[in-house]
């Protein structure tokens, strides 16, 4: 017999799960989150959660709000269960689960002038997006902002009824600006390169199509710190509401499973003030760089790495991935030999130590985490987490032969079959082009590579394009667990 999750039933889930410390009642809100995901719930909100069971911050809570009709069907669910969350957090040799509640209310995406009144309400001092890597509007290529596309041209063209979360945010600031009201800070917890400077440009770029003295007054005003954000969240799908039922009988309409592992370092740069997180684990430094680019590098460039070589050998787990010895392999190979090498230091840290946390943290297979997740949004996720390590070893006249190949199962992955030749379902947004330029590719390696949006400079090196072409021919050619094999050993930039 399952509860179901809800305010008035928390004495009951209690003997199943940790339950909030605190009186909801008693907490008012202060940040405004866009993007209200498993991540957020399981990064964000329980450094928040902790910071309130402490008997502290309870003028920080959490207000959700989104822009896309899948927002309102979260804001909906977690109505329902009076905006708690079940969070599961399973290592390799236990599992736990508490229920969180630092999130009192959901704006609806569908009213863009409630979320700019809310934004305007001096009681909102922070405001913080989990929106994904593709989110920002950045031209993959250059890495800016693209002031072009479609969405950011309608929102300037009409700041009064937005459409992105930027264009809010600007509504936002204006009404805070016309009223004398400081402004909020903007916090991305999104997993960027320079997160916060890149979300500056959004914002300051998007108010300058409209209203240039606005953006002036964003760029002297507004504090849009960097942060470094980590901890592997799976979707979540009948497999973890069935174990919230089963395992703590927990009736909960979107639960979130994730490992024990998390870390957030942050710049302490706010505009109005911010919650005491580094009392609950969050560390504060004043350079968040040489944490991102180990993260980013070592961590997501891993996923990006072993995403495509797993999916090609019908692998459905991160974890059965990793257990497969080519696999692992490949991994370790890649990392000590062309990743690790080109990543700053970072203070207090050995990366040899730190990738093999991140083994541990792959290997887990209570997280369930999935081969399919890992290679969704690739046009995104290549340029951000495998091809700047890529540039960065070209730069210095070294190899790439490990990176390339990456980039090559990326492109035999889109052709659209698995070496078994089951049909693989693509999750991009550029899915169309991907595919018409891997299926170009299989004759002309370069046809994948003219997508310059995606590749840029890397792709007018000849020493990439001809490891790309030789790495994507022998996937054709011998399959990837063969091609896997010549990597290892050492034959295939022959």
């Amino acid at each position: 017999m399952t509860t179901k999750l809800s305010l008035a039933n928390l004495d009951a889930i209690r003997a199943t799960a940790a339950v909030p410390a605190y009186e909801r009642s008693d907490l008012k809100a202060g940040i405004i989150h866009f993007g209200v995901g498993n991540f957020h719930r399981a990064h964000q909100a329980i450094y928040l959660d902790d910071l309130f069971n402490t008997g502290r911050g309870h003028d920080w809570a959490i207000i959700g709000a989104g822009v896309l009709p899948s927002d309102e069907t979260m804001r909906s669910k977690l109505a329902e269960q009076d905006y708690l969350t079940t969070v599961v957090e399973q290592d390799n040799n236990k599992s736990a689960a508490r229920v969180t509640g630092p999130m009192i209310g959901y704006l609806s995406p569908g009213n863009p002038q409630a979320t700019t009144a809310r934004l305007a309400d001096p009681a909102i001092r922070i405001v913080s997006l989990t929106i994904t890597e593709g989110g920002y509007f950045i031209d993959p290529a250059s890495g800016l902002f693209n002031p072009n596309h479609p969405a950011i041209v309608a929102d300037a063209e009409n700041p009064d009824a937005p459409k992105t979360v930027f264009g809010l945010i600007i509504a936002g600031l204006k009404l805070r600006k016309e009223r004398g009201i400081p402004p909020f800070t903007v916090m991305s917890c999104d997993n960027i390169p320079g997160n916060g400077e890149v979300t500056h440009a959004a914002v300051s770029g998007l108010a300058r199509l409209s209203d240039a003295s606005l953006a002036e007054w964003i760029d002297a005003n507004v504090a849009f710190p960097n942060a470094m954000v980590d901890r592997i969240t799976p979707a979540t799908g009948p497999r973890e509401i069935g174990i919230a039922a089963s395992d703590y009988a927990i009736d909960d309409n979107w639960p979130v499973f994730c490992e024990e592992f998390k870390q957030w370092v942050l710049e302490d740069k706010f505009t109005a003030g911010r919650p005491a997180l580094e009392d609950v684990g969050v560390q504060f430094v004043p350079d968040v760089a040489p944490y991102e680019h180990m993260k980013i590098r070592i961590l997501n460039g891993g996923h990006a790495a072993i995403a495509y070589p797993a999916a090609l050998l019908d692998i459905h787990f991160v974890h059965d991935a990793m257990e497969e010895p080519i696999i692992q392999a490949f991994l370790d190979k890649l990392e000590h030999d062309e990743i690790i090498p080109i990543v700053p230091p970072v203070p207090n840290t050995n990366l040899h130590d730190y990738f093999k946390l991140v083994e541990k943290r792959l290997l887990n297979p209570k997280i369930g985490d999935t081969i399919p997740r890992l290679a969704q949004d690739g046009s995104n996720r290549q340029p951000k987490f495998i091809l700047p390590s890529t540039a960065d070893r070209l730069k210095r006249g070294e190899d790439v032969v490990g990176l390339s190949l990456v980039s090559a199962l990326w492109c035999r992955y889109f052709e659209g079959t698995t070496d078994s030749g089951k049909p693989i379902t693509f999750n991009d947004a550029s899915a169309d082009r991907l595919r018409e330029a891997a299926l170009k590719a299989k004759d002309n390696p370069d046809a994948f590579l003219a997508l310059s949006d995606i590749f840029g400079e890397v792709a007018k090196s000849d020493l990439f394009r001809r490891r790309f072409a030789h790495a994507l021919q022998t996937l054709w050619s011998k399959g990837t667990r063969a091609t896997l094999q010549l990597y290892l050993d050492g034959h295939l930039g022959d």
